[in-house]
């Protein structure tokens, strides 16, 4: 049978953990990510009506969005849903796994779902997230360039935005002096050799940078490697919350709040003054976005649609954009799809299903 492993890598591959926000806690919760994986229950929230629904159809993993522990438990009496839930979950076998801001902060993520169900084209990331990319140079003889370029490729070095298999490779003469010990590729123990040699430079994300060496010592054919790494300040086009990005053809705001409602089943969508111009433009981020409202006016967008906007946010328009908050979970309802279509791409027989609990938190009276 297929382990829960097996599943957990497809998502980290996908949204890596290094890209969750420092205060998040993405990743295995609980249980043993080695066991075989009887069902995969998808959720947004954990609560105690998904863990019955997963105890009933037999799925020992369940995958939400948002995690079920965001602080540090000190203790495990039950005093609390969380640790009742927990608990109750440890007792049935069930691996509880989250996959919360390191998919926000991908451009295929929940704000790249949200974009694709409001029709956005030419999506790119709104802030993108720093220091998240890496630069190899190394020296290799010119009868193993091709061979070291492929493995650094295989490991997924060379993206560049739409690109892949980017390099630079430039030539130069190496100098090296084997040692009594040493087994050389070339030259002669304690004699200086002058070596032809090609300079070959890639870069990669940086949570790639083991797998990255690796592939290098084991395509490279010197027993000493030549390498440098450099950490890159340059904005990584993949990496970064909210996406913005264009309608096929500009509507009044009246329309595109009426869309908004009809996608995500809004009960109601709170929003700053009209401005009066029309949308095309658009930003969103799922789930709380008052952060990125500078962010989105300076992109030059007509909306920004988000959640969990206070009072004070509205006033931030300042009449250059329309700000819409249709809601947190209605903002992020969709990831459970998202979730849905990257496990079925690569598991297309086995049992993953979504829940059937509306976890949904806020509730509306409507007079």
């Amino acid at each position: 049978m297929t382990p829960i492993s097996s599943f957990l890598e497809l998502l980290e591959a996908y949204a890596p953990l290094s890209l969750q926000e420092t205060y998040d806690n993405s990743g295995l919760i609980a249980g043993d990510r080695n066991i075989a994986c009887t069902g995969i229950l998808l959720s947004l929230d954990l609560t105690e009506e998904t863990l019955n629904e997963a105890i009933e159809k037999k799925c020992n993993l369940i995958i939400s969005h948002h995690p079920l522990v965001f602080k540090a438990l000190k203790t495990f009496t039950g005093k609390s849903d969380t640790e009742k839930n927990l608990i109750k979950a440890i007792k049935n076998d069930i691996c509880i796994y989250a996959c919360h801001t390191n998919m926000d902060n991908v451009l295929d993520g929940v704000n790249g779902k949200i974009a694709e169900l409001i029709g956005l084209k030419s999506t790119v990331i709104l802030d993108h997230k720093p220091d998240t990319l890496q630069k190899l140079v190394t020296f290799v003889p010119d009868s193993h360039l091709d061979i070291v370029e492929n493995a650094l490729f295989a490991a997924g070095a060379g993206h560049v935005g739409q690109y892949s298999e980017c390099s630079f490779i430039s030539e130069g003469t190496g100098s090296f002096k084997p040692g009594p010990s040493a087994q050389p590729f070339s030259g002669t123990k304690g004699v200086r050799t002058k070596e032809h040699e090609m300079k070959l430079e890639v870069i990669f994300p940086g949570f790639l940078a083991t797998s990255v060496q690796r592939a290098l010592r084991n395509a490279h054919p010197y027993e000493e490697i030549a390498y440098e790494l450099y950490s890159l300040r340059n904005d990584n086009q993949r990496f970064g919350a909210g996406i913005v990005g264009k309608l096929a053809n500009p509507i009044t705001e009246i329309e595109f709040l009426h869309s908004l409602n009809r996608i995500f089943q809004s009960k109601c969508i709170r929003h700053s003054q009209m401005t009066g111009k029309r949308i095309q433009k658009v930003a969103v981020c799922g789930g709380a976005g008052s952060f990125l409202i500078k962010k989105a006016i300076a992109a030059g967008a007509d909306c920004l649609m988000t959640a969990d906007l206070k009072y004070h946010d509205f006033f931030e328009a300042e009449g250059k954009i329309l700000l819409a908050d249709i809601g947190h979970y209605e903002s992020e309802q969709y990831t459970i799809d998202l979730f849905h279509d990257i496990l079925r791409q690569n598991f297309p027989n086995f049992a993953i299903l979504k829940t059937e609990v509306n976890t949904n938190s806020v509730h509306y009276f409507i007079g």
